[in-house]
């Protein structure tokens, strides 16, 4: 790996809106329409969105019927945020004013 390649990824789940499909997509897969709605976001800009997550692989998509359902890529992101999680339990507990919390 190189510095460009870490660029681009970090760049991808810098974006607000990114990350916040990333969360909601940890919850259950879902549509443009359903993410669209429940972030309160024009569908454009989430399938705008939804396109950078897709080219990094960040997201995975398949057709059901007319739909286009997202989801988390499960071998590499998933894992990946839970161990976010754990190290956000373990070192940006209490007073972290360095991780901005």
């Amino acid at each position: 790996m190189n510095n460009s390649t870490y660029h681009i990824f970090f760049t991808n789940l810098s974006n607000p809106l990114r990350i916040k499909i990333v969360t909601s997509l940890r919850q259950k897969d879902k549509n443009v329409t359903e993410l669209s709605k429940e972030l309160k976001v024009e569908q454009s800009k989430v399938s705008h969105a939804l396109a950078s997550l897709k080219c990094c692989n960040i997201v995975d998509v398949k057709q059901k019927g007319k739909q286009r359902i997202y989801s988390l890529n499960k071998k590499t992101v998933v894992p990946m945020l839970k161990l976010i999680d754990k190290h956000a339990k373990t070192f940006c507990a209490g007073d972290c004013k360095g991780c901005g919390r």
